[in-house]
């Protein structure tokens, strides 16, 4: 008989959402519940059954209700299962108390997300932001992991050395967040050091919920890019960049990203703002959506409200509707594309109107271009070998002792450009 090792066993796991309406419909609970299963897999446990709580107020020794609790210890025991997950975030005393009552692991979306970023994590730098974000949170939950000292009370008074052992813990956890966070903005100055010649480039980010196919188009439309595409939830987490050329002779840099999903923890948000830098630093977007999913309006709204969350203001996105090839119904597909025309809608794994998408995008670039002309005495070698080099001469005349270029020059590189016309001072080399 052949016996799964303990570390290669999957957990059986329930889940648990809260229902109020009507801020929170009965509807929606559930498909938070879909997405959280979808997690639960991606972290590796098999969801055995989902509970839903109708209740108002959250309870604040249990989240739900004590009858819900009897109703979740009764099932626990009965199917042996290892793990319970809540769709919403608990307090430390909620968790150490339902994992107290139900004697099997207690965790919440957040808890999971981590989870799964640890998992997926990669290159140094994602492996410090996450164990950043995972030690932020397990900071406020430390009290519960000790509990078999705190009732050594020793001395006078109720001080033991289970509470010593606690503070202990916290400056240790403290020590090792402030090393990250320096660590981190090392990584993030080092980052902008090496990217800094990309300003004359125009650079686009792929956004989207996570699993709409950013990497899948990615590798697509860079074929050495390589990016990891899997049917699972943050397949990606490292930002990729490659080189996309255009039809109309223009070279982009095209960046692949983390994907966002419902209540993204905050403290992932504030570990993976170096990551997002790429997103600010962009100068237009392709918002990737799952036109296939259900939801996939309100994941787009989500996208939206992430990017302002981290600080996106401007409105430079294109959105690309992916996935089309998964939609059956051809008149549901029309209604979208009337209800956003101004969206291009695509299949990555198909290939479908993949040069449709590389038009836009060449259109997008052509707009960040200006048309300038001057004239410069043919002995200003360096100053038209400059120009040669960082910008695109498209027309070249010469008039007597002086030479009149006609180029395209980014827009965020004018007011540069013009400085080295009218200085005297010694060009870059």
């Amino acid at each position: 008989m052949n016996i799964v090792p303990p570390e290669n066993r999957r957990e059986k796991a329930v889940l648990v959402g809260l229902c109020s309406p009507p801020e929170t419909p009965r509807s929606l609970v559930e498909e938070y519940l879909d997405e959280l299963a979808f997690l639960a897999d991606t972290a590796g446990a098999d969801v055995v059954e989902s509970f839903i709580q109708d209740k108002k107020l959250r309870d604040p020794a249990y989240c739900i209700g004590k009858g819900k609790v009897e109703e979740l210890v009764i099932f626990v025991k009965e199917k042996e299962i290892d793990l319970v997950i809540f769709d919403d975030d608990l307090t430390p005393a909620q968790a150490r108390n339902l994992e107290k009552t139900l004697e099997c692991k207690v965790i919440d979306r957040t808890g999971l997300i981590l989870q799964i970023f640890a998992i997926r994590a990669q290159s140094a730098q994602a492996k410090m932001q996450v164990e950043l974000a995972q030690l932020e949170y397990m900071l406020p939950r430390l009290s519960g992991q000790w509990t078999h000292l705190s009732k050594q009370k020793g001395g006078i008074g109720n001080k033991g050395p289970g509470e010593t052992q606690i503070e202990t813990d916290r400056r240790l956890v403290r020590n090792r967040i402030s090393l990250l966070k320096k660590k981190l903005q090392e990584v993030s100055l080092q980052h902008d050091t090496q990217t800094r010649g990309r300003q004359t480039v125009p650079r686009v980010s792929l956004v989207g919920y996570t699993n709409a196919g950013k990497s899948t188009l990615m590798n697509v439309l860079c074929p050495e890019a390589e990016a990891f595409a899997e049917n699972r939830l943050f397949a990606t987490l490292d930002t990729k960049t490659r080189r996309l050329e255009l039809n109309i002779n223009k070279l982009v840099l095209l960046s692949d990203t983390v994907g966002f999903i419902r209540k993204l923890p905050h403290t992932l948000v504030e570990s993976f703002k170096s990551t997002l830098d790429e997103v600010l630093q962009a100068d237009f977007l392709l918002h990737v959506i799952d036109i296939s999913h259900p939801a996939f309006e309100d994941q787009r709204e989500v996208v939206r409200e992430t990017l302002k969350e981290i600080g996106v203001e401007h409105d430079n996105i294109i959105e690309v509707f992916n996935k089309i090839d998964a939609v059956d119904n051809p008149a549901r597909l029309e209604e979208i594309r009337e209800k956003y025309p101004e969206a291009i809608c695509i299949s990555a794994i198909k290939g479908t109107n993949i040069g449709l998408l590389k038009e836009m995008i060449g259109e997008q670039v052509a707009r960040e271009y200006a048309e300038r002309k001057i004239s410069v005495h043919v002995s200003n070698y360096k100053l038209i070998t400059y120009l040669y080099e960082h910008t695109e001469v498209i027309d070249k005349r010469y008039l007597d002792e002086e030479v009149e270029l006609t180029f395209r020059v980014r827009k965020n590189q004018i007011k540069h450009i013009d400085a080295l016309i009218n200085s005297s001072q010694t060009l870059p080399g």
